[in-house]
């Protein structure tokens, strides 16, 4: 097959996955182009990760010989990604920005655009595989179990996965940076990016303060005895010990804490002892809608897989489909099921698509 007459988009982000995937591309014969994502604008004085970002984008394209084109989407970041982040938070749920992110600018904002210019397919350094059976796009696990990123990708549809190549679907990490050091990438050794997508690694507390008004309130036992203080109930999430700052409390076993409920409307959390309480586990959950990937007619009960945050070691589930919302019962209890998190749906390596925890149980 002659690739030269194909041109392939890759949003370059300055990291080494993104890196390698433009040069395999380039060495299967593709017409590649670089394009850098804008998609934060950062306040006067901000530390700007985005500028490093860039700079480290346009070195590779400049060693790869490719050009590199920088667009910006920060309103389309901010209206469609940034704002219903912080209405979850508001609500007191756990929401997960790298969804939105994948679903509203990765796939439609960077793919309507790569298509202007052009483009006859998108690229990412993305870990996970996208199989063609019968003309229809199935998103299925990357290579690298451990880097898997399908359950980022599960509100993307099978019709965007139909112009879209993921170079790394077969690679593991190791060989990623190999390569990159084998060719003379100066960022091979770049640490990933961590933190809310496209904003970085920030103090949580201090940055979702400059949105939403925090103000201290109590953190309660099970037997709703007041035992301390916390910094905002929106700050945590079910499951979480860190940023409890609970002291040793008399008459109580010397075991860390961890947060199993919350009442935002109170600005009340409350916490139990010990990594395996039971109260810090569910049997099942409600997700009010389900986003499918593939077209297809779905029979219910549905059993498969289930997967409650990235790298959760999937369960099985059994999903029904009453008075318009999905019910899903775990047949083993998974720890930390918290509202506002992403249920995703496996069927073996194939992701089926999922939907928001409205409720665990």
């Amino acid at each position: 097959m002659d690739n030269s007459k194909i041109k392939v988009v890759v949003g370059m982000s300055g990291g080494v996955d993104s890196s390698v995937s433009a040069y395999l591309l380039k060495e299967q014969g593709y017409q590649v182009v670089g394009l850098f994502m804008l998609n934060w604008q950062s306040e006067p004085g901000e530390n700007c990760t985005s500028e490093i970002d860039f700079a480290d984008a346009s070195e590779v394209c400049d060693k790869l010989n490719i050009p590199l084109h920088k667009a910006n989407f920060s309103d389309d970041y901010w209206n469609k990604v940034f704002e219903e982040f912080l209405n979850e938070h508001k609500a007191g749920r756990t929401p997960n920005p790298d969804i939105l992110c994948n679903r509203e600018i990765k796939f439609k904002s960077f793919l309507n655009y790569a298509l202007t210019i052009g483009a006859d397919y998108i690229a990412t350094g993305h870990y996970a595989s996208i199989k063609k059976i019968n003309n229809e796009s199935y998103l299925y696990r990357a290579k690298d179990f451990n880097k898997d990123q399908t359950y980022f990708l599960h509100e993307v549809n099978s019709s965007e996965f139909n112009k879209c190549i993921f170079p790394l679907e077969n690679l593991f990490k190791s060989e990623v940076r190999k390569i990159a050091s084998d060719i003379g990438l100066s960022i091979s050794n770049k640490k990933d990016s961590v933190g809310i997508c496209f904003v970085g690694e920030k103090n949580m507390k201090d940055f979702i303060g400059r949105f939403i008004n925090l103000s201290k309130g109590p953190i309660y036992d099970e037997n709703n005895n007041l035992i301390g203080k916390h910094n905002g109930a929106t700050l945590y999430t079910k499951g979480q010990r860190q940023g409890l700052n609970i002291g040793g409390i008399k008459g109580r076993e010397d075991l860390p804490w961890y947060v199993f409920d919350k009442d935002i409307t109170k600005n009340s959390i409350y916490v139990c002892q010990g990594r395996d309480n039971k109260l810090l586990y569910s049997k099942g959950l409600e997700c009010n809608t389900i986003s499918w990937i593939n077209n297809e007619q779905i029979d219910y009960p549905l059993e498969c897989l289930l997967q409650v945050r990235h790298q959760h070691k999937p369960v099985e589930c059994k999903i029904q489909f009453a008075k318009k919302h999905y019910i899903v019962n775990f047949k083993k209890e998974i720890r930390a099921v918290a509202p506002g998190q992403s249920a995703v749906f496996y069927r073996d390596n194939m992701c089926l698509g999922g939907g928001v925890i409205s409720k665990a149980f």
